[in-house]
């Protein structure tokens, strides 16, 4: 057989990914689901991709992370389950379709094989006896009968609303699913408009998704929890009662300042609301009204929340009495107040609200003063909000906020017009979408009994095929078109019944996916109980800081839900998180558009795989951006090719005894597997390449000058090094794994064990400065005192402090000797 270039000396990345990527395959070292495993279990969960084409250098970065975390596991001894499958349902693949006049299932299923095999290329430790897609029957079947579980405990229901419609994807959007106004996926202006939809009440889990996130503190990052703090909103006020003259029943209104009451001089509602047409109606304001809601139609709900713009409205010609004092206050329509925040009415109190302020100073309105301040609003045109003593507010006089708050709300009970209120941000999740390509909402329509759910023998409902459909958008679901799957008989009655023709959110699909992973062929169950016990929660999940609001808080929410179905022992999916950034290319985010896109595809073919994964572990914080403008996979090449050279240098035996080796490099070895071990456990996976690399180094510069290459040190050390490699460069690390005479994985070699003794420093340097600037360096014992440092610093810059009086002297033992002279 003829010998290969790598065996021959020369580093060969492509000779060496088609070595070892069937042996690989071969020995599935990274397959998790043996019972007779005896390794401690841990479960390692990288956000799964949607299958829109073939890798890109954001799935490079991502996958090369949590890989580096599923491989240090591994060497640590344990049984990791590190698995993966295919976001797969969803608008970009239905657009595809449209584009190519085919079927939806035709492009995922083309794009799913494509990354696949870019995947196993890039060498990633999946455990690939678990894979599945969530547009697989098999799998929806599953999201179908959820669904079904929570419309049983009133969970999922049905109703009419305003809803963020999106006029390009011609579907509905969830609120966060709107982003400055715009399409999250499309970029289209968002507007409004009503329908018949689908909702999950995440609501009523709002405060135990607040509360819980302390089991998280410490494991996710702190930005993520503020931002999920943020969008579920939780304040507490009051509720008051408003009586609207010629109208029965009173107007609600939220207010997180009941102690302001007395300084409520107009009321607004939403010119949206069905309370605003209400009370026009009839009115000689009404085609005043007409017109105006014409044109706020035409707004954006951001465009309305501008602080900025022009504030406008409509003098309803109807008035409401302010319940604290009495007072007709005049009732407005306009566009700064949204109709589906707290009861789409507010009290106005200009004095303390800016946008209050504003409207009323549009509108020569009066602004009453109720906490005291230096300044006149109705002179500024600053509204005030002080908590200073109440002033012009009865009872209040003289009470700060929190009492005058306190003492308000008792007023309201005893009076009877209105209570303390708790209010939240979070709305329910709007889950129907007018599209194709998603799991169908497993509901029957009938004339005589209503929505009926889908008995569960009968799950999946599965999409009809997509042959003969037009997929385009137009507002209603393709699905509609589709009679002989949509007219079915009534599982109750027999009647002729319909089915429901929308499709599922896909995050409902993601909500739960981390379960399937345990038992992924199960056609009995979701999940098994008993897998679910020993596996989860899940110890560390990692992926973008853009899913921090949608995908995870509505898993955390489905977690619960099924922790209060009996389905599982843990209320929070995901124990510890991390997230990475985007790679860019010159500060910009790539596009072709710009024409900065840098195809994965050729800088694995020019550098390949382990110096691209390399290259990206290296750049720096996984959470930082890595510009690809400022990175070398160049130089992560030939370090490989350095570090891949010291296995073929290497003359001892395997098994030598090392205890006889080099003790100096044999420190250097067990300092860098020390600290490289305690940087990965906190995320620093670049520092644990640089201590990679200067034991490289060591080991190079042993080898070339030092003990030599038949020392049993530094075999150590070079065995070391592969291991250490086989987490971010996995085909390089067992090729030298092999070079040195072992039998393949590298990956299940274990952590080499660090002997501390060798860790104690016989000497550290400490750094003398005089005057802020270094005069000199020792070096001293670890355990010096600062007594005998400061006298053995003071001799040793004598010259530089040249006779003078000294202020100070600061001792850090042994580290640092600073010396302030006068």
């Amino acid at each position: 057989m003829t010998e290969g270039v790598a065996e021959q000396g020369v580093y060969d990345f492509e000779e060496i990914q088609e070595r070892w990527l069937p042996v690989w395959d071969e020995l599935v070292p990274f397959r998790s689901g043996r019972a007779d495993d005896p390794r401690p279990k841990k479960y390692v969960l990288d956000m799964f991709p949607y299958p829109s084409g073939d890798l890109h250098m954001g799935h490079a970065e991502a996958y090369a992370l949590g890989d580096v975390v599923a491989r240090y596991w591994v060497q640590q001894g344990y049984n990791v389950m590190h698995p993966i499958g295919w976001d797969a349902f969803g608008l970009p693949a239905e657009n595809a379709a449209i584009k190519r006049g085919s079927d939806p299932i035709e492009w995922t299923y083309e794009n799913i094989e494509q990354q696949k095999t870019s995947m196993r290329r890039y060498a990633c430790s999946f455990d690939w006896d678990r894979v599945f897609n969530t547009c697989d029957p098999e799998y929806y079947r599953w999201t179908q009968w959820f669904f079904l579980q929570m419309y049983e405990r009133g969970l999922a229901y049905r109703k009419d609303s305003a809803v963020n419609w999106c006029p390009n994807d011609q579907t509905v959007l969830a609120n966060e699913q709107v982003v400055g106004g715009l399409c999250e996926r499309c970029d289209a202006v968002v507007t409004k408009k009503k329908l018949t939809q689908w909702y999950l009440r995440i609501t009523d889990y709002a405060d135990r998704l607040l509360d819980d996130m302390s089991q998280l503190e410490g494991g996710w990052p702190e930005k993520v929890l503020l931002m999920q703090r943020n969008w579920i909103g939780k304040s507490t006020g009051a509720e008051v009662l408003f009586e609207i003259e010629g109208r029965a029943e009173p107007v609600t209104v939220y207010t997180t300042r009941p102690d302001t009451l007395f300084g409520a001089t107009f009321f607004v509602v939403a010119a949206d609301s069905e309370l605003a047409a209400e009370l026009a109606a009839g009115t000689t304001a009404e085609p005043a009204f007409q017109a105006y809601l014409d044109e706020v139609k035409k707004s954006t709900d951001m465009d309305r929340l501008d602080s900025t713009r022009a504030k406008s409205g409509v003098f309803l010609e109807r008035h409401a009495i302010n319940p604290v004092n009495g007072e007709r206050i005049p009732v407005w329509a306009s566009d700064y107040v949204l109709a589906d925040y707290g009861t789409g009415a507010i009290m106005a109190v200009p004095a303390h609200d800016q946008r209050d302020l504003d409207f009323a100073r549009a509108f020569d309105l009066p602004v009453r003063v109720v906490v005291a301040a230096d300044e006149d609003p109705s002179v500024t045109g600053i509204a005030t909000a002080d908590d200073g003593a109440h002033v012009n507010s009865g009872p209040l006089d003289g009470l700060g906020k929190d009492e005058a708050i306190a003492a308000m709300n008792a007023l309201l009970v005893e009076r009877g017009t209105g209570r303390p209120a708790t209010n939240y941000r979070l709305r329910d999740w709007l889950i129907s979408r007018q599209r194709y390509w998603g799991a169908p909402i497993p509901i029957i329509h009938c004339d005589d009994c209503g929505e009926v759910p889908v008995p569960a023998d009968q799950l999946p409902v599965r999409l009809p095929s997509a042959e003969g459909l037009d997929l385009k958008p137009k507002g209603s679901s393709p699905l509609g078109a589709a009679h002989e799957w949509a007219n079915v008989p009534c599982p109750n009655c027999g009647k002729p019944a319909v089915r429901d023709t929308d499709t599922m959110d896909t995050f409902v699909d993601s909500s739960w996916y981390y379960l399937r992973y345990l038992d992924p062929s199960n056609d009995t169950a979701a999940f098994d109980p008993e897998l679910a016990r020993e596996w989860l929660p899940v110890d560390q999940y990692v992926g973008g800081v853009t899913h921090a609001i949608l995908h995870l808080l509505y898993s955390r929410f489905f977690t619960k839900v099924l922790h209060d179905m009996g389905l599982l022992d843990f209320d929070e999916p995901f124990t510890r998180l991390l997230n990475q950034g985007m790679v860019v290319m010159d500060g910009s985010a790539m596009s072709k558009s710009r024409g900065n896109l840098v195809r994965l595809s050729d800088e694995l073919n020019d550098h390949g795989v382990d110096a691209i994964r390399l290259t990206m572990v290296f750049a720096g914080p996984p959470e930082d951006d890595v510009d690809w403008a400022d990175v070398s996979p160049g130089g992560s090449k030939r370090f490989l090719a350095r570090a891949w050279r010291l296995s073929g240098d290497v003359t001892s035996a395997p098994g030598a005894d090392v205890s006889t080796g080099d003790l100096a490099l044999r420190k250097v070895t067990h300092k860098a597997v020390h600290d490289a071990a305690q940087a990965l456990e906190t995320f620093r996976f670049n520092v644990a390449v640089a201590r990679t690399m200067e034991l490289v180094n060591a080991t190079r510069k042993a080898i070339d000058s030092g003990p030599g290459s038949a020392d049993p040190a530094v075999r150590e050390a070079t065995e070391a090094v592969a291991i250490m490699l086989s987490l971010v460069a996995p085909y390089t690390a067992e090729d030298m794994w092999s070079r040195l005479g072992h039998e393949p994985a590298v990956a299940l070699a274990g952590w080499p064990t660090v002997d501390p003794a060798l860790l104690v420093e016989d000497s550290v340097t400490c750094v003398v400065q005089v005057a802020g600037k270094v005069r000199g360096r020792l070096e001293v014992s670890p355990d010096i005192s600062e007594d005998d440092l400061r006298e053995r610093a003071l001799a040793a810059v004598a010259d530089a402090i040249g006779g003078r009086e000294l202020r100070t002297v600061i001792v850090r033992a042994p580290k640092l000797v600073n010396i302030v002279p006068v």
